[in-house]
Order: C-alpha cells, then sequence, then structure tokens
C-alpha cells in the first residue's frame, strides 16, 4: 500500500516537472482573467511562477486560492430584522434626526451610514467602554466578568497556546459549564496550531462546545492558509463583550523573552452594541459548527444595563465573504475627514495605495499624521515592508515612530479626538481582504480622547523616526526593504 502511494506521487511530481511550462501558464491565465485581484497581487503571483515556477505553484495551491466569490455566511433567520433596524435608522439619519452625543460629531453621519449601508451595521449609543493595554489587566477583567455569567459565554480567538493564561480562562469555562452556563469556543485552525485534539476533547468532556474555523485536512495540511478567521471576540450573557489585538498566550502578558512587555489594545463593551458582537460570533460559529444558534432566541434577548454609557458605536466586520472592505473604507473615510490630526498605531503598516495616498495628501494638507510601530519583527518579511511605508510616510511630512518598550501589538486609529476605529484589522493588505475582522467605530469624544492620551504616552516610550534617521540606514536594511516590499500584496 505505501509503495503504491509512494508510485503515484512520483508520477504526480514527473508529471508537473514535465508540464510545469503548460501548468504556470494556465494558471497565469486564471490569476489575470478569472479571479479578483488587484494588478499588485496579479503581477506578484506571476513573477512567482516565472522566476520560482516549482515553488510559486506549491505556494499558490496553498495561500494563492481565492475564496472572494464564495458568499460563506447567511443569515436568513434574522435577516428581515436586521434590515428593518438598518432601514429605520438610515431613515432618521435621512431626515437629520440622529442626534450624536456632540454637534460636532455631526460630520461623520456620512459613515454612520456608509456603515449601515455596506455592512448593517446599527449604530447603539447606550454603550460603556473600557480600555485595556495590559494583558494582565484585560485578562483579569475578562476572567472576572466571565465569573459572573448566568446564561452563556461565548469565546472566540485567532491564537489560543495551552499555557498558563488559556488554562486560567479553560478552569473558569469549566466551572461555568457545571453550573449549566452554555459554552462555546470558536478557534481557528492555523492561528491555534499548536493545540492538540486532546486539549479541545478535554473542554468537550467537560460539556463545552468547541468548532474549528477552517479546519486541515488530514490533521495538518492548511489548503487555506491565507484565509485566516483573526477576529478576537467574547461575549458574556448578551451584556458584555470584549473585542480588540490580544490573543491568548503567555506572550501577551509580557512574559516571553524575545518580545517583552506586550502593548496592546483591548475594549470592554458593555451595552447595546454587544449584541452586535453576538451576532458576529454566531455567523461565525455557525459556519464553522454547522448549527444554527439563531434559532436560540434566548441568545437575543436584550438585557437590563447595570451602568447607562454614553459611548456611541458601530460594530464593523469585514473578509472574504463581505461584498465591501468596510473596516478599510472607515479607515479611509477617516483619514479623508481630519481636520487636526491622525493617530494610527499598528504592528504591520502595509497599506494599499489608496490609505498610502490618503495619508499622504493629509500629511502634505497640513494635518499632524502620526504613526507607531513596534521596534522588533514577529515577522520579519512584514516587519521590513512595514519600515519601507514608513520611509514613504516620513518624507511626506508624517511623524512616525518606533515603540521601543516591549512589542507594538494595538490596532488603532483615531481621528481629531472624536471617532476611532479600534478591533482586530491590522493596516496592511491582509487585514483588509484576506483575513475575518471584526473592529469597533466610536463616535465618543471622551473614549476616543483616552485612547489618544494612550498613544501620547506611548510617544515617551519611542523613537521618531526624522529622515536623517531613515536615510542612514545600511544596505542590508535597504535590501531587506525592497524585496519585502515586493511580496507585500501577498504579506
Amino acid at each position: 500500500m505505501a509503495e503504491t502511494i509512494w508510485n503515484t506521487v512520483v508520477m504526480v511530481f514527473h508529471f508537473i516537472m514535465k508540464n510545469i511550462v503548460i501548468i504556470n501558464i494556465l494558471l497565469s491565465l486564471i490569476i489575470v482573467f478569472f479571479e479578483r485581484r488587484s494588478p499588485q497581487a496579479v503581477w506578484t503571483w506571476l513573477l512567482l511562477l516565472y522566476f520560482i515556477p516549482i515553488v510559486g505553484f506549491i505556494l499558490y495551491l496553498i495561500i494563492g486560492q481565492d475564496y472572494h466569490k464564495n458568499k460563506m455566511f447567511k443569515a436568513k433567520e434574522i435577516e428581515g430584522e436586521l434590515k428593518y433596524a438598518v432601514r429605520r435608522q438610515e431613515e432618521t439619519i435621512y431626515h437629520r434626526q440622529l442626534k450624536m452625543t456632540s454637534p460636532a460629531l455631526n460630520r461623520f453621519r456620512d459613515l454612520v451610514l456608509y456603515n449601515l449601508e455596506a455592512g448593517q451595521a446599527v449604530l447603539t449609543d447606550n454603550n460603556d467602554i473600557r480600555i485595556y493595554t495590559d494583558g494582565k489587566e484585560k485578562f483579569h477583567a475578562l476572567i472576572e466578568e466571565m465569573k459572573r455569567a448566568k446564561k452563556y459565554i461565548h469565546v472566540q480567538y485567532y491564537i489560543i497556546r495551552n499555557d498558563e493564561v488559556w488554562q486560567d480562562i479553560e478552569k473558569v469555562l469549566i466551572e461555568k459549564a457545571h453550573e449549566g452556563v452554555e459554552v462555546r469556543v470558536l478557534f481557528d485552525s492555523m492561528g491555534c496550531r499548536t493545540m492538540h485534539k486532546r486539549d479541545w476533547d478535554r473542554l468537550k468532556c467537560e460539556g463545552i462546545r468547541v468548532a474549528e474555523f477552517f479546519p486541515a485536512i488530514l490533521g495538518q495540511l492548511q489548503m487555506r492558509v491565507n484565509y485566516r478567521n483573526h477576529r478576537k471576540i467574547v461575549v458574556i450573557d448578551g451584556k458584555v463583550g470584549f473585542v480588540g489585538g490580544f490573543n491568548v498566550g503567555r506572550e501577551y502578558i509580557g512574559k516571553d523573552e524575545k518580545f517583552g512587555y506586550w502593548r496592546d489594545t483591548h475594549l470592554c463593551i458593555e451595552g447595546a452594541a454587544v449584541t452586535s458582537l453576538a451576532v458576529r460570533f454566531v455567523l461565525d460559529w455557525n459556519y464553522a459548527a454547522h448549527e444554527n444558534l439563531f434559532l436560540e432566541d434566548h441568545l437575543f434577548e436584550i438585557p437590563q444595563y447595570d451602568r447607562h454609557g454614553f459611548d456611541p458605536v458601530q460594530i464593523i466586520s469585514s473578509g472574504p465573504d463581505s461584498q465591501t472592505k468596510t473596516i478599510h473604507d472607515n479607515y479611509l473615510h477617516l483619514i479623508h475627514s481630519a481636520r487636526n490630526h491622525v493617530y494610527i498605531q499598528t504592528p504591520y503598516f502595509i497599506p494599499d495605495a489608496s490609505i498610502l495616498d490618503a495619508l499622504k495628501i493629509a500629511s502634505r494638507s497640513g494635518v499632524d499624521v502620526r504613526i507607531m510601530i513596534p521596534c522588533k519583527p514577529d515577522h520579519p518579511f512584514v516587519y521590513w515592508a512595514t519600515y519601507s511605508y514608513i520611509g514613504e510616510m516620513v518624507a511626506a511630512g508624517a511623524k512616525c515612530y518606533v515603540y521601543n518598550n516591549g512589542f507594538l501589538h494595538a490596532k488603532t486609529l483615531s481621528v481629531d479626538g472624536m471617532v476611532a476605529c479600534v478591533g482586530t484589522a491590522n493596516m496592511d493588505i491582509r487585514s483588509f481582504g484576506l483575513n475575518f475582522e471584526v473592529n469597533a467605530t466610536i463616535y465618543s469624544e471622551r473614549t476616543v480622547q483616552r485612547l489618544e492620551r494612550a498613544f501620547e504616552n506611548d510617544m515617551t516610550m519611542s523613537t521618531q523616526v526624522t529622515r536623517k534617521i531613515y536615510e542612514e540606514r545600511n544596505l542590508l536594511i535597504r535590501f531587506k526593504e525592497q524585496f519585502s516590499r515586493l511580496l507585500s500584496p501577498l504579506l
């Protein structure tokens, strides 16, 4: 049997080698004429197929498949209710009856309308937002909120590592499951590849329901490695929701010597916006678990809130299944709307042409554009591509900073101390179109100014990349930048 399989593999290999030119031509035709890709991505794939045909062919099979044409998620059961809420709010905006918390925020009505039209993102205004920039504080708050759960806990992370951070969370989840609380854990197959089947089986034995997003074939083979669920969502009783940059692992509480202190941004939301996070989780769960949780009415009951916040929020999401790049378009709209300043924190800065041009135009028009990136890479190619784009922004007059106090993983964009977009999406091409992401667009001066104060505090622990510093980089760094930038459409 083994010999037969080996002979088949050898035959396939010889066939590919013999016909590699024809295969490359066919793939080139598919990439150019039949798939929806940016010109930059098309040329990158064509160059890979031409210069390294075998490796390029293998990479295309693994990460080059286009899933944009597939409508992956459907929510027919709630579609009518969502459309009714969206249309009702649209009419309010059209008739100029929408009241923002501050009159100055009225200039962002068109963004609210865009999110309604493009992503059915209803604006809710009775929210209270807590901001966590430290991993220990975030996970302490998460565990305390989970301990108070009475009905259900929904957990979704891109990365979960079986270390002390997850073990503390797992302990609480098991205790709550034994109390009769419904507990569901949704994880990404690629992001959680260090976890073992026995780790998930242990949860199932305790009454916890587990689902895997885009599972590997034959245990390890990832055929959809290019499309990852990068969302981090926790919803507790439909009342409290967490969303942001922290995954689950010891590095996120600063216990990895390679990264040191981990600086991130995570939100804890209490209020009506949590229902939008609950719907987002259920959409992903239904796809991964082949269930229909929208038939479970108790998961969508509107709870009574102890606090009465004043933070208007829209929960927006995007991914390969989306018809529009909603998060990308929010970033673009906010940059164009800036009159005074734009603050950006991101571990990866690989913008597409529209974002890059918008930032350059803003900077050259007198807007104070500030961008902060980490001082060290977690993905080298991505980091050096990032640094090349930082050089362009410095030349355009932007103030760019390298964060020195550990690793910066926050994903935030704020404008004029009035509106911010915070969540799981990086400022890069992958987050804009390939990853499944979720962000909160916040129309609250009090909360946005807290985010901006955190940015300004981080500036005291950063080095500004001046034109002189950038121009004095050595030949090796220049080579790394140029090579990585060529691959940027695929990073």
